[in-house]
């Protein structure tokens, strides 16, 4: 039940930040550049709540995006998965207490995300290459996620914590035991 509850707020959650991309944050732009506020949750998701379900969200979340505001269905669904795949191996290998380990993390999973999408988007929709102007926005839409991602990470990680242990629980013991 706890799960369910879980999941729920998940999509809760996906919803205020869709609401917040869409009102809030494009009176606050930097240039005329908006954070990406679902690549740091599926990054929480995959980090906290395990690899299958990062995808998952990954996938879900990016058809709705796409269906919602995007040119073509489908190029968002599959770099968020992408998204969720990097969660999961940056737990693997980094500390989630650590900030600079998880500004890292933003970054790299934030220009990925962009590179990804800004290829896909040429291969299918035929969009012309200003590589100028991309990495323009890209450095910007990583500072902004930095800058965003250092004032909520210590909601997300106590959080994120307890949804770990629901999701995850301890398997060290069971090993043995």
């Amino acid at each position: 039940m706890k799960k369910v509850l879980i999941n729920l707020a998940i999509i809760f959650v996906f919803l205020i930040i869709y609401f917040l991309q869409a009102n809030f944050f494009t009176g606050f732009r930097i240039a005329g550049i908006m954070p990406n506020l679902f690549v740091i949750l599926i990054l929480f998701i995959g980090m906290f709540m395990g690899k299958t379900l990062g995808i998952v969200y990954g996938i879900i979340f990016g058809l709705l995006l796409d269906i919602f505001i995007g040119k073509t269905l489908g190029i968002t669904s599959i770099m968020l998965a992408v998204v969720g795949v990097i969660a999961i191996i940056f737990d693997k290998n980094f500390s989630k207490d650590s900030r600079i380990a998880i500004m890292i993390i933003v970054s790299i999973s934030t220009i990925i995300y962009e590179i990804g999408i800004y290829i896909l988007s040429h291969l299918i929709i035929n969009t012309d290459i200003e590589l100028l102007a991309f990495i323009r926005i890209l450095l910007i839409e990583v500072i902004y996620n930095i800058i965003l991602t250092i004032i909520i990470y210590p909601l997300m990680q106590l959080v994120g914590y307890d949804i770990e242990e629901e999701f995850k629980g301890n398997k060290i013991l069971t090993k043995y035991f």
